[in-house]
């Protein structure tokens, strides 16, 4: 068996396939082991997710169609878009001057305004994008520190609405519904009822349970559940999506553990990671713009910790800002620039090693390494199927492996450097026993994956 070969090959080929495809195999849904997604016939999806919450709002049609091309080509598959906006979804009009609602009321929806997304929504597939769609951000339940509203949604009026846009989509298979929209809902309040009414109307809207895929988009949250905190029994959950609220080495591996060990299982994931060019911890002045190196820590680590896919994001680009328009929380570069930033293009070297191998069967495994006790801008982080195991050092620190979790009489290995997708092989041994292994550097952005695969 020539794994460690083909890992090469596929790194350094596969890319080329991007954007290539229409998007075809679907709708989605939950795999039958509950931990992933895959397309209609069986075959597994990976969710590499973009945040392009202001797409529909702000680009005209070609600059949605030059964002869409440029993601796909990247080897993006997801896109997190919103239908009411953020940044004055309401009352700012998009860029062919239409709001989305008829006086502010979500039983009026505007025919024109969503003829363009509906434009980007085809648009997307034709380049195999998933559009994963929210219906509405938060503030227009409730506006809470930030947001400007206005709040609209009752339980009557959003379960109306929920099962406007279902109905309206139902025959695009290029979409994941998600509802939430940046907030959590309020204790003593109607905030739950509301997301359920809507949760209940897309599904009638689309013509039953089974035919929408739903999840719910929280902020950070202490109690490490993600959207389960809330929603739990909820049928209609099909996806759990976290946030890590743009913090550099919040331990998300712990997060996405909780909720991988939760039942009912549900596929896990960060939705919302610290994005590419973004204030850290909103505190710029102290703490700086997060860089390529926080963004790719956040992806192996959580995807290693049991996470079915990851979104990344960027700053500049969740907002499309351009000049002229309003920047929120000091955006400095034009989206259309932004696409190049260094992690944007890395990411596609997390997709293709995610599925160069057997997805479906892919579970975290900390008990294949000694080295646990790292803080989290160290972390070492494992995951394997049946015939091979991944290990992420995050700072190259060495690494000692539990052999044996494997099939095979023996092992090869190899380094994969996750900032330029290059595999170094390393050696072939006996699958028995501890074996320590240094990456190829260490130190600050010296991040490395430790490739394992059987052979007999």
């Amino acid at each position: 068996m020539k794994r460690a070969l083909t890992l090469i090959v596929v790194l350094l080929v596969s890319g080329l396939a991007f954007g290539q495809q229409p998007f075809s195999g679907g709708p989605l849904r939950v795999s039958e082991n509950r931990r992933y997604l895959v397309h209609a016939d069986g075959k597994p999806f990976f969710y590499l997710g973009d945040t392009a919450w202001e797409l529909f709002h702000r680009l005209n049609r070609a600059e949605a169609d030059q964002y869409l091309k440029r993601r796909a080509e990247q080897g993006f598959t997801v896109v997190q878009a919103v239908a009411l906006a953020e940044l004055d979804g309401l009352d700012t009009p998009n860029a062919n001057g239409d709001k989305p609602l008829l006086n502010n009321d979500p039983t009026k929806p505007n025919e024109a305004y969503f003829k363009h997304v509906d434009y980007i929504i085809d648009k997307a597939a034709e380049y195999g994008i998933v559009i994963g769609l929210l219906p509405t951000w938060g503030d227009k339940l409730f506006k809470s520190s930030w947001g400007k509203g206005p709040e609209i949604f009752t339980v009557g009026n959003a379960r109306t609405y929920g099962q406007w846009i279902g109905n309206r989509y139902k025959n695009r298979p290029n979409i994941i519904w998600i509802i939430g929209g940046d907030r959590n809902p309020r204790p003593n309040s109607q905030d739950v009822a509301v997301w359920q009414a809507m949760a209940g109307g897309i599904e009638t809207g689309v013509g039953g349970a089974d035919k929408a895929l739903i999840s719910y988009h929280p902020q950070p949250n202490g109690l490490k559940g993600g959207a389960i905190e809330w929603f739990s029994n909820d049928a209609w959950l099909d996806v759990n999506m976290h946030q890590n609220g743009h913090c550099r080495d919040t331990p998300m591996y712990d997060h996405i553990s909780v909720s991988y060990n939760k039942t009912p299982i549900r596929p896990t994931m960060d939705a919302e990671p610290i994005y590419e060019d973004h204030p850290v911890c909103f505190n710029a002045k102290d703490l700086g713009l997060s860089n390529a190196y926080d963004v790719r820590k956040y992806a192996y680590l959580d995807l290693f910790a049991g996470a079915h896919g990851h979104t990344y994001g960027c700053h500049d680009i969740w907002q499309m800002y351009a000049p002229g328009r309003e920047s929120v929380n000091g955006a400095r570069m034009p989206w259309s620039e932004a696409l190049e930033l260094p992690a944007a293009n890395q990411m596609k070297f997390v997709r293709q090693l995610m599925e160069s191998r057997p997805m479906l069967e892919r579970v975290p495994d900390q008990s294949l390494i000694v080295e646990n006790n790292y803080p989290p801008a160290e972390r070492i982080q494992a995951t394997r199927g049946r015939t091979y195991a991944f290990v992420y050092t995050a700072a190259g620190k060495p690494v000692t492996v539990n052999l044996g979790k494997i099939s095979g009489s023996k092992v090869k290995t190899a380094w994969l450097n996750p900032r330029t997708g290059e595999t170094k092989e390393h050696s072939t041994l006996a699958n028995t026993g501890q074996q320590s292994f240094t990456p190829p550097t260490s130190g600050y952005g010296q991040d490395w994956v430790l490739v394992l695969d059987g052979v007999q």
